[in-house]
């Protein structure tokens, strides 16, 4: 009999580095998003869920939000070539919460996607950056920060220094960094219920897209898409009558 694994528990193994992860998923070729859901009994989510991520951000509801709170003071200790992304990763004890809805969301690793996941109005931006939390109870949220190209960021150029070339390989990031200095000043966001953006693609994630981009150069950019050797985002999938609010 397979395993029955709650939904807490595949948020859960979502959020490991990937390499724990069955790999043979991709973005180009038999690995692709369309054949997701028949590469792994585990993936069926990926076609049959119904609050798929991501979205297009067309039309929203004025429901006056509560200001995002963000309590960011460690910064990433360790930097991941998973060949899926670049994944930043934090120390076990680290302090580095978002409150949604008065509860408190720990921050285990933000990662990267070229070009934007998300669109708004149907317009990519060159790169957006993950932020994934997760409570106590296992459920997860994941705050969005989309770049455009731009002025070079210094702060990501921090992470860029040690980036490492080869998938599976994994550095440690002796450069201090404030997280404080990803995020745009003006932290104004949509929400909206979704999922995880990889297999196995689980729901119930909320999900906090901040409305104001930060830039990075060109040459950053490139950087990030020759060492990935492909763009890693997948498609925007149906709003099934969800509402985002703002």
């Amino acid at each position: 009999m397979k395993p029955f694994l709650s939904k807490a528990a595949l948020l859960a193994l979502s959020i490991m580095p990937f390499t724990a992860m069955a790999s043979h998923w991709s973005y180009e070729g038999e690995g692709s998003p369309e054949h997701w859901s028949a590469l792994n009994e585990e993936y069926k989510t990926c076609q049959a869920g119904m609050n798929q991520s991501p979205i297009n951000i067309e039309t929203t509801l004025k429901a006056h939000l509560s200001p995002l709170s963000i309590h960011y003071s460690d910064g990433p200790i360790t930097l991941l070539n998973n060949g899926h992304t670049i994944q930043a990763g934090l120390k076990n004890t680290t302090a580095d919460t978002v409150s949604i809805d008065g509860v408190p969301f720990t921050l285990q690793q933000f990662h990267f996607h070229t070009p934007s996941e998300n669109t708004l109005h149907g317009k990519h931006y060159a790169m957006e950056m993950h932020l994934v939390h997760k409570d106590v109870k296992g459920a997860v949220a994941v705050v969005a920060v989309m770049f455009d190209k731009g002025a070079a960021n210094a702060e990501l150029e921090k992470l860029w220094a040690t980036m490492p070339e080869k998938a599976e390989q994994d550095v440690k990031i002796t450069a201090q960094m404030d997280l404080n200095a990803l995020l745009p000043k003006d932290k104004t966001y949509w929400r909206f219920s979704g999922s995880l953006t990889t297999p196995p693609c689980s729901e119930g994630v909320t999900w906090l897209v901040l409305k104001h981009p930060l830039t990075l150069s060109t040459a950053q950019l490139e950087k990030f898409t020759h060492t990935m050797h492909h763009d890693n985002s997948r498609p925007t999938q149906p709003l099934n009558g969800r509402v985002v609010v703002e």
